[in-house]
């Protein structure tokens, strides 16, 4: 961890303790609720559950601890990417997209933005500054990419961005405050599907926007009480109690990954891994200079759709799911979610399990796939 995350790290569990009187419960209280009391000129109170929540507040002041700036909390990781898009743009405006990142991103686009007049390109992950930006209102990265794990440089993505008028947004989910900062490189706007490591139990489905402009933060928020687009106070509260427990979950997580990385480049039955933590990795110089730590996701190829899914479902600790960050580790074949991946292309997603026994398990695994292959020869 570096100097800097340490003092966010060892503070974000005693956020609340300046304001707690004698007696007041010091885990966060679950406000469940619709209106609130508010007799007379009510401004700066909570008046009803669209405007905003207790709960919220505190999962927003968590996460703007986290990322230095202020947050919006959303339903969802898409929620929040919509809300960055409509709350921002308009008719006759261009934006650009990774041609690799998450898919439904650049669904949205298609279906939602196109029809109002809103125009957009797409660009790989690796080469997001050739061309540059003019003409361009919003660029939108997703670095590492998912699910290839590609790099573009936060930084010069930001400094060129803004010298030709555009806005920088960043999809930090992969690597969380804890990971990567792109709000100190330069990024006007971070948005997170929070649903993965910053909750890290699999058990609900959130977002956040985080903004240093003020201008912007007024904006997305306005839209999210207009439009509606409002997180649950229970899952807020869900949220929260597993930022608590985020920097110990994604420190083990990294580390774990790191090793397994490093295992996998060895064997027989992979091919194509890719890990920014890696030496070998192509964007392993550029990962070390601008992440903190280099995730959990690895990537990698297997010799079939046959073999990949083999692999993933004969593994003990392995969960075939869709999504990742969770205390367990998944695996996911990503052709069949509509990547443009190879049919044995495997994200694996490392969990919290102790990393020796996951390995033994991945390898045990990876090993019946071999002897499969000698068997057929």
């Amino acid at each position: 961890m570096s100097e800097t995350a340490k003092p966010r790290a060892a503070t974000l569990a005693h956020l609340r303790s300046g304001d707690l009187a004698k007696g007041d419960p010091i885990p966060l209280p679950l406000t469940m609720a619709s209106i609130f009391h508010s007799p007379g000129d009510a401004t700066g109170f909570d008046q009803y559950g669209r405007f905003s929540n207790p709960t919220w507040h505190a999962v927003e002041h968590a996460l703007g601890h986290l990322e230095d700036a202020q947050c919006v909390a959303f339903p969802s990781g898409m929620a929040a990417i919509s809300a960055t898009f409509f709350a921002l743009v308009k008719s006759g405006d261009r934006i650009l997209l990774p041609s690799d990142g998450y898919h439904t991103t650049r669904a949205l686009a298609e279906r939602f933005l196109k029809p109002l007049g809103i125009a957009y390109d797409v660009r790989p992950t690796s080469s997001m500054l050739d061309g540059g930006f003019a003409g361009y209102r919003l660029v939108f990265v997703e670095t590492p990419s998912n699910p290839r794990l590609d790099i573009c440089d936060i930084a010069a993505v930001a400094k060129t961005a803004h010298e030709q008028g555009a806005l920088l947004i960043v999809d930090n989910t992969t690597m969380t405050p804890f990971g990567q900062r792109p709000l100190d490189l330069g990024a006007d706007i971070v948005v997170s599907a929070d649903t993965k490591a910053i909750n890290g139990h699999s058990d609900v489905l959130f977002g956040h926007v985080a903004s240093r402009d003020p201008d912007i933060i007024a904006k997305v928020r306005d839209w999210r009480e207009t439009a509606g687009g409002i997180p649950g106070p229970f899952e807020a509260w869900l949220v929260h109690r597993g930022l608590e427990t985020l920097e110990v979950r994604y420190d083990r997580m990294c580390s774990s990954a790191e090793t397994i990385a490093r295992r996998l480049k060895g064997h027989r039955a992979v091919s194509g891994l890719r890990f920014p933590g890696l030496e070998s990795d192509p964007s392993h110089n550029l990962a070390r200079a601008q992440m903190e730590r280099f995730g959990f996701l690895i990537s990698f190829e297997l010799a079939s759709e046959e073999k990949a899914e083999d692999f993933i479902n004969n593994c003990a600790l392995i969960e075939s799911a869709t999504s990742f960050g969770g205390v367990h580790t998944s695996a996911e074949r990503r052709s069949k979610r509509g990547d443009a991946v190879p049919p044995g292309f495997v994200r694996l997603a490392v969990g919290c399990e102790p990393v020796e026994e996951l390995w033994q398990a991945i390898e045990a695994s990876l090993d019946g796939l071999a002897a499969e292959r000698l068997g057929a020869l």
